[in-house]
């Protein structure tokens, strides 16, 4: 009797120090038999002391849920009921092991981004866009990938896949036309009825000696959700490479957000590194998110420090959204349009994940007049800040749009592939006052197009009342027309070059290497989005290709992209 009398005792014991150790479970003990006699019966009957049930989800205790769900945060599992052993077995059942934490609720953020339609270029035969340099897609969905998940559709940019590798265009000579023009045209290696326009721009690549001084203000998120290693700590690192880079031309400003705005250094002379990198080295996440606030100092320093003539450029890097003071982007994106007809430019860039806002992080850079990059690694932060410093800081031409008329005698059908938040109307193309995107400094920007020439199977049928088309004896396929502003210039400058039927080449093997891999790079954009334009093809022939394709690879990027494929095959 007295050894049951223990048993009770200590299994209550147990119980009742594991249920304080959650703030809200509410145990209660029953109260003990007035005598021995009673209580040695009621155990007998029932074999277990009447002890309230402590339900066990995740790693924690937890109160029981009328709704059956688990604490927040917790991965809810099957609910474990503690209990009174029964007095025969005269011993306590153990709780379960912890189960593993599941991942914070992804709340990453991403503009809609449905593939482009097919268009009859009898009835469509224009097609017009704004160029576009920015890669931060593509490194976003490598880090999705390497983590083990399929990325969000409308996380990937196929035009950001694209322009995120060098396809060694010829770099031009001469500084007064800032970019050369190249093109390309070969069968679909998806469809037998499809070919692929390949039109390349190369941007002039200015020596360290010609480029000019920077101001620039890094404007660093230090809010508490930016404390993971792959967020400030990456932070921090990525731009302490690139003050190593500077000179005593340039100026730095580091302003941080959190719950408030702090300029946590004036403006700084680039040749006294140490000083930056020792402020930059000091910054600890926790706050809030107080973005708005930031920017407006964020800019205030930048006039501070104003170069006239030179580099003025404020570096956003952030994880995500701002969540205190106005977030409404219109405005956000009104003040900086206004900044930029100031002479004072926005570039983004993101870390991070789990609140990420790429819509906001690629729209400011847009309006900006700046560029959207995403860093996931140092290897990102390598390319992005180091080895195109160049272009990441200096334009070379702004309001850069591309315009293309098809000729229907020969071309039925015409496919962008990318570029949907960029798209124009026809009208802007002349329109001086439209804005559009920048080019820098050795910068590459490269648009693919599918097209149905007349002959083959179309997608779409041929319209039953349209007038029939007079046959042309014009070999010309299409025109291609570029509008840009030179840095400083109000008015833009036009030049055009024309594809003729004598362009196309025969097979898809005739084609470049250049050319083959990119064409394999916007499959597996177009793979990934879930595209019903790439017929049977899959990872396995995209991979192939790429392999085949790889050619002179210092960096790594291509045969990082083959990996990428090959584990995209795999999830």
């Amino acid at each position: 009797m007295k050894t049951n009398k223990t048993l009770i005792a200590l299994t209550i014991g147990t119980l009742f120090i594991s249920g304080c150790s959650n703030q809200e479970s509410e145990t209660t003990i029953a109260k003990q038999p007035e005598n021995e006699k009673q209580a040695q019966t009621t155990i007998e009957n029932k074999e277990v002391a009447e002890v309230e049930k402590i339900t066990v989800t995740g790693s924690r205790l937890a109160d029981v849920q009328t709704d059956g769900g688990a604490v927040e945060y917790m991965k809810a599992s099957q609910p474990q009921v503690l209990v009174a052993a029964p007095a025969m077995r005269k011993r306590i059942v153990p709780p379960p092991p912890p189960e593993y934490f599941t991942q914070p609720q992804n709340q990453d953020s991403y503009l809609p981004s449905d593939s482009n339609g097919v268009f009859q270029a009898a009835t469509a035969p224009l097609s017009t866009f704004s160029v576009d340099v920015d890669t931060g897609s593509y490194a976003n969905v490598r880090s999705y990938l390497s983590m083990g998940q399929k990325p969000p559709q409308d996380a990937i940019r196929e035009e950001a896949f694209i322009n995120y590798f060098d396809y060694n265009y010829r770099v031009p000579e001469d500084k007064s036309q800032p970019f050369a023009t190249f093109t390309e045209l070969a069968p679909a290696p998806w469809s037998d009825e499809r070919h692929i326009l390949r039109i390349g721009l190369q941007g002039y690549d200015l020596p360290v000696s010609e480029r000019k001084p920077s101001n620039l203000v890094f404007l660093v998120d230090v809010s508490g959700s930016m404390h993971n290693k792959n967020k400030l700590p990456l932070l921090v690192q990525s731009l302490t490479m690139m003050v190593k880079q500077l000179s005593a031309r340039d100026t730095v400003s580091l302003v941080t957000y959190a719950g408030n705005t702090q300029v946590v250094l004036s403006p700084t002379k680039g040749n006294e590194k140490q000083t930056i990198i020792d402020a930059l080295q000091k910054l600890q996440a926790g706050g809030g998110t107080h973005g708005e606030s930031g920017i407006k100092m964020a800019y205030q320093e930048a006039k501070k420090a104003f170069i006239k003539g030179g580099v003025n450029r404020i570096i956003l890097a952030t994880d995500g959204d701002f969540n205190v003071g106005t977030t409404n982007i219109e405005a956000l994106k009104e003040m900086i349009a206004d900044k930029r007809k100031q002479g004072i430019s926005l570039t983004t860039l993101g870390f991070g994940r789990g609140n990420y806002n790429d819509a906001m992080m690629e729209q400011l850079a847009n309006i900006g007049d700046g560029n959207h990059a995403y860093i996931d690694t140092l290897h990102e932060a390598q390319k992005v800040l180091l080895r195109q410093m160049s272009g990441t800081l200096q334009s070379i031409s702004s309001d850069v749009k591309i315009q293309i008329e098809f000729n229907p005698s020969h071309v039925k059908e015409y496919r962008l592939i990318g570029y949907q938040n960029r798209l124009l109307k026809d009208e802007d193309f002349n329109n001086d006052k439209v804005d559009a995107g920048e080019i820098g400094a050795g910068h590459t920007v490269t648009a693919l197009y599918e097209l149905t020439l007349v002959g083959n199977k179309g997608q779409v049928d041929d319209l039953r009342y349209q007038q029939k088309q007079v046959v042309s004896s014009n070999d010309e396929l299409l025109q291609m027309k570029i509008r840009y502003k030179l840095p400083g210039d109000a008015q833009s400058k036009l030049i055009s070059q024309v594809v003729n039927k004598q362009h196309v080449l025969n097979d898809f093997n005739s084609a470049s290497q250049d050319f083959k891999f990119a064409t394999s790079v916007a499959a597996f954009a177009q793979k990934l989005k879930q595209s019903q334009y790439l017929g049977g093809m899959n990872y396995h022939d995209i991979a192939t290709i790429a392999r085949a394709n790889r050619g002179d690879d210092p960096f790594n990027y291509r045969g990082e992209f083959i990996n990428l494929v090959e584990l995209a095959s795999a999830l």
